[in-house]
């Protein structure tokens, strides 16, 4: 019991971990896009077009503006998760932590009953706070493959994968690059619909065989 005890001490990596994760999904939690516009037309986001809260389904409903205030708020969301979290505690593996847990508060937010958005944006703004080095190899990475593909949703899920990739070559840090990788897989998850879509629509103009 003594040792349990100490497991769960406030300053055990274990207890901060919890608190960490648990702060930053709430924070992730916090889809702007869904309130902006039910306090603006008492329309339930969930119940429009995609069904997702994020940009671009609110700006279905609001138009540009409702598109531009939901995306700087998500990526606002996502970089706030990363700054608090190097402020309180410093190890590098936190904030791998803090990445993927206000992310998955976006795409799963607990008061939502778990509908929110696809998590592109927030992903962007903490990838900016944790390590701009990887928001570059990602935007390179979406840039060729979009040159491939042609079709910019494809690009971007694809390019997702270069960030542990990234993170192996330039950290050389399998922690981060295991965290990120379920980074990936989660924003994989949540575009697995637009996957099946994109993947059916590149597969019909490739050349085909007898």
């Amino acid at each position: 019991m003594q040792q349990f005890g100490q497991w769960f001490s406030v300053q055990t990596p274990l207890f901060q971990g919890l608190m960490v994760f648990a702060g930053c999904y709430l924070l992730g939690c916090l889809t702007l896009g869904y309130y902006l516009v039910r306090w603006c037309s008492g329309v339930d986001l969930r119940e429009v077009g995609s069904g997702g809260v994020g940009a671009k389904n609110a700006g279905r409903v609001l138009g540009r503006s409702g598109f531009v205030v939901t995306l700087l708020g998500d990526i606002l969301k996502g970089a706030l998760a990363i700054w608090l979290t190097k402020q309180v505690v410093p190890a590098e593996w936190f904030a791998t932590l803090a990445v993927v847990a206000v992310v998955a508060g976006h795409i799963w937010p607990v008061q939502l009953r778990f509908q929110g958005g696809k998590g592109i944006a927030t992903t962007l703004g903490a990838l900016l706070v944790y390590d701009w080095v990887m928001l570059l190899v990602w935007g390179g990475v979406m840039g060729a493959c979009y040159l491939l593909f042609r079709r910019f949703v494809l690009a971007g899920l694809v390019a997702v994968v270069a960030v542990p990739i990234a993170a192996v070559v330039t950290r050389g840090a399998l922690v981060d690059a295991a965290g990120l990788t379920l980074l990936v897989v989660i924003v994989w998850f949540a575009h697995r619909n637009n996957l099946r879509e994109e993947f059916l629509i590149f597969s019909k103009h490739l050349p085909q065989t007898r």
